[in-house]
């Protein structure tokens, strides 16, 4: 299947074998063993060979002809060392009846540059002599040359038994290739293979292949555009082409992929593409072995950034080169996935036209049947999939390019790989008049917001490449991936993910995770124009401009073509814009401190902008990835939207302050029916008033009993946790002295303990404690393994406050040296704002994150005697944003720019591990 290049010879064969029959003359006269030395020039030869390869892969870039050099370099070392070993060593050896084959990847003559070599050592019926030791003294040499060697020693018969027996020894003999030995022998076990093992057993061999094929895809994650994708085995890598060279030799009999486009198979064109995709994805494995060492196919960031450096990628507008290199990955991996939709489109039509064989091979029951669709005379109903009547039906209605894909909505089809393939050969009809067809847009807008396949028709309408065609804009981001930690998809992946999370919310069936976005969804007014604000949220990323700003206009322009109202486009755009300003909000800023509340509800100005926004905002972040939602971002946006709804609608001055916080005493008073007026008087001065207009009930009734069980035992320390499952969080609480140290110090023993800090909450009582809560992520889903890991770091906490441990030692011991990757470059940004808050400054540090980062910002912190009234901590891949509300020692913002301008130096040396440096005085 691999197109023949010219491969460049890396080592002189004859010369090194000249070499090794020197050193073998001169060990035999001096008497010496001549093995240290010939192993010697095996390894020099094999590593300048490697190293020649190398060289040429990085000024060529041809990822083919790279593999064929290096499984050259592998024959041309097997045929000295066998040379060696027959002539020196066991000089009769020559004449011993056995071949060596490679078999496996090595068997297509193409090898990775730390693949394994596999090799086939085949034997006569009769036992030779000296076959063993021959083949045990070229083994050793491959070994300790340092190839990781997979052999198998068989006779023919055993190949074809096992061959039979076994769908991975057959696969390896399919490829096998003769290097040395008696050819006939080799030759004979091609015969029989194909008549004994081979003939009349395609289905059988195409089902196991693709049921292999859709298990590796399971195990590598089911999407291709995983932004750390897996070379060879994952969706869209090598081992799917290899899978078509291997079900195209067993069944077409077709050694190359040129013979396919004689039997019909491919095209032209799909050729060229066929081994486009192959030199590029070799190209990326043979660079990544180079540069990691190993066998190590996984494309991850660590390594990104240089192999996108290697093949030759330049920085663009908006596009790192990195993300550039990127984005032909995921589009390379789409192409995969076009030829192998064409090529099985092309087994079904072969297996069908004869008898009903394809109802094995896709697991179909019945013999093939065509029915066709009411209403839609151009489309038909293949063996339960949908497809096409004839060739021509795109050609004469460009409209039925969007039609299919709303048929196969309405009625739950799966599509037909000739219908696929079909539509993939007319996508140039996509042209602006079909853009502007008002029924087309019709179209894409009734498939856009279908209420439960959305997801899966879209994914097949981006697959095929009409989605990108018929939406440009959407065209840009496709296989787009973004350079971070956060975005576990490509742009265009996520955005499909999001609006099948979208539809689930609308079923119902989202529920138990988003109780009040399921509650809300039927009162949005326009259900249309959220499905289309989130299909368009980030069509905009890899722009110079703010993704959110270029997105809106994108909007503008597309409002209209879509049928909506101005006042539509005017909410469309303005969901674009500001699609993540209620995630920013709910996890970096102060949801008890009003101004945060008047502020954003100034952005949002409506209810119903409000509830599009929690739709939107939950769909975009659990679509970013496995992992990054978790029930505490549920519970930000939950609380944000219960605090801001009342607000739009006016509710929020029917109360006074003092009314207020009357009202919550009263509500507590009432929880703490064991306790005594003069206790409940007394406990009712100890807390400030913004204590007590934010803290939830449960948590004030649990600080009340803390504090007075902590009355009895003569301490000034007290600790306590609860679980909130829903959440994902742990809540720990800390009373103890009030000190501008403690919250650094609760910090550090937070990063010694290796927990992960979400959020904090720092109040004084009037009698100079501190009651601090501490959220931490949860990290086992048993509560009892939750409740040891929570009273091991209270411990710790408590060992450190009492001054048992040693802050500084424990978090160096703990956490090491050890920095954040690498592979990442995140600017750090320090920021004061004094508007956001009425009584605090707030001051947000964006940076790259890394273990103990917390606790050196809380350090200097302390270091400038500043109050920390709260911390929230918001974590998005390799960057962290650490939003801290402070005052001075007098509770007083910080206004002065001098100090801002200090507080800023010691913050940037406490993140980067500098010492600070002050300002040069002016001359």
């Amino acid at each position: 299947m691999t197109k023949l290049p010219e491969t460049t010879t890396l080592i002189d064969e004859a010369a090194l074998a000249a070499e090794m029959a020197a050193i073998a003359d001169r060990a035999t006269a001096a008497g010496a063993d001549p093995r240290p030395e010939l192993l010697a020039a095996l390894k020099r030869a094999n590593l300048e060979g490697r190293a020649s390869a190398r060289d040429i892969l990085i000024r060529d870039r041809d990822g083919v002809a790279c593999a064929r050099r290096l499984s050259a370099l592998v024959d041309a070392l097997i045929h000295v060392i066998y040379e060696h070993t027959v002539t020196r060593v066991f000089p009769g050896g020559r004449d011993e009846k056995i071949a060596i084959v490679a078999v496996g990847g090595y068997g297509r003559a193409t090898l990775a540059p730390s693949s394994d070599v596999d090799l086939l050592f085949l034997l006569p019926p009769k036992s030779q002599p000296l076959a063993d030791k021959v083949l045990e003294h070229i083994l050793y040499f491959l070994w300790d040359i340092g190839f990781k060697v997979g052999h198998s020693t068989r006779r023919v018969e055993d190949c074809i038994k096992l061959g039979r027996a076994d769908m991975t020894i057959r696969t390896a003999l399919l490829e096998a290739r003769w290097i040395l030995g008696d050819k006939a022998l080799y030759a004979e076990m091609v015969t029989r293979f194909d008549n004994e093992v081979v003939k009349g057993t395609g289905p059988e061999f195409i089902q196991a292949k693709l049921a292999e094929r859709d298990e590796r895809h399971r195990r590598a994650g089911t999407s291709r555009y995983l932004v750390e994708p897996n070379v060879k085995d994952g969706k869209g890598g090598l081992r799917d082409l290899h899978t078509l060279f291997w079900i195209a030799k067993y069944f077409y009999r077709a050694s190359t992929a040129e013979e396919l486009v004689k039997q019909g198979v491919f095209s032209r064109k799909e050729l060229t593409r066929f081994h486009k995709c192959e030199e590029f994805l070799w190209a990326v494995r043979c660079n990544l072995h180079f540069v990691t060492n190993r066998a190590d196919d996984r494309l991850g960031f660590e390594n990104q950034r240089e192999i996108a450096e290697l093949l030759g990628y330049q920085l663009h507008p908006g596009l790192e080169p990195v993300e550039r290199f990127m984005k032909h990955y995921f589009l390379v991996a789409k192409d995969v996935g076009d030829l192998t939709r064409i090529f099985c489109a092309a087994l079904e039509e072969t297996h069908a036209k004869p008898k009903p064989m394809l109802d094995r091979v896709l697991h179909h029951t019945f013999r093939r049947r065509k029915k066709s669709l009411p209403g839609t005379p151009q489309f038909i109903i293949d063996n339960d999939r949908l497809s096409v009547t004839d060739d021509g039906v795109f050609e004469r209605d460009p409209v039925n390019l969007l039609r299919i894909f709303a048929v196969a909505a309405r009625n739950d089809l799966d599509f037909h790989p000739d219908a696929l393939k079909l539509i993939t050969r007319s996508l140039r009809l996509i042209d602006a008049d079909l853009r502007d067809n008002e029924e087309a847009n019709r179209i894409f807008l009734d498939v856009l917001t279908s209420k439960r396949h959305a997801e899966a028709v879209l994914r097949a309408m981006n697959e095929t490449g009409v989605l990108g065609r018929f939406i440009n804009e959407f065209g840009r981001v496709v296989a787009m991936m973004q350079f971070n930690m956060y975005h576990h998809y490509t742009v265009d992946e996520h955005t499909l993910r999001a609006i099948g999370l979208l539809a689930q919310i609308e079923r119902g069936e989202e529920q138990g995770d988003h109780p009040l976005a399921t509650e809300l969804f039927p009162a949005i007014a326009n259900r249309n124009v959220l499905y289309l604000a989130l299909f368009l949220h980030d069509i905009a990323k890899g722009r110079v401009e703010d993704h959110s700003i270029a997105g809106a206009k994108i909007a503008r322009r597309l409002g209209p073509r879509f049928g909506f109202t101005p006042a539509e486009t005017d909410q469309l755009a303005w969901l674009v814009e500001n699609h993540l300003v209620m995630s920013i909000i709910a996890q970096s800023r102060d949801l008890s401190d009003r101004q945060t509340i008047r502020d954003f509800a100034a952005v949002v100005q409506t209810v119903e902008r409000l509830r599009m926004l929690l739709m939107l905002t939950v769909a975009d972040i659990k679509a970013v990835g496995p992992g990054v939602w978790n029930g505490w971002k549920g519970q930000l946006l939950r609380t944000l939207y219960y605090e801001t709804e009342p607000y739009l609608l006016g509710g929020h001055s029917k109360l006074s302050r003092d009314q207020r916080v009357a009202a919550a005493k009263a509500e507590l008073a009432a929880e703490l029916t064991d306790w005594s007026e003069a206790e409940l008087s007394d406990y009712g001065r100890r807390h400030f008033a913004p204590y007590w207009l934010r803290v939830d009930l449960p948590e004030k009734v649990m600080h009340a009993r803390l504090l007075k069980s902590m009355e009895g035992t003569g301490r000034r320390l007290a600790t306590a946790y609860s679980t909130k499952k829903f959440e994902a969080i742990t809540e720990l609480v800390v009373v103890a002295p009030d000190h501008p140290r403690l919250l650094s110090t609760i910090t550090g023993a937070c990063a010694a303990a290796g927990v992960n800090i979400a959020d904090a909450q720092i109040y004084t009582t009037t009698d100079g404690l501190a009651l601090d809560t501490i959220l931490i992520n949860r990290e086992f889903p048993e509560d009892a393994d939750e409740f040891r890991r929570a009273d091991r770091v209270l411990k710790m906490i408590e060992a450190t406050l009492e001054g048992r441990e040693r802050l500084p030692e424990i978090v160096a011991r703990r956490v090491g040296q050890r920095k954040a990757t690498k592979a990442f470059r995140v600017p750090t940004d320090i920021k004061f704002d004094n508007a956001l808050s009425e009584t605090l400054s707030v001051l947000e540090v964006s940076c790259l994150d890394r273990p103990g980062l917390l606790y050196d910002v809380t350090t200097a912190l302390s270091d400038l005697n500043l109050n920390i009234a709260s911390a929230h901590i918001a974590t998005f891949g390799e960057r962290v944003v650490d939003v801290f509300y402070i005052t001075d020692l007098t509770k007083l913002k910080i206004q002065s720019g001098a100090k801002q301008a200090a507080i800023r130096r010691r913050i940037l040396a406490a993140v980067t591990g500098e010492e600070p440096h002050p300002p040069k005085k002016a001359a």
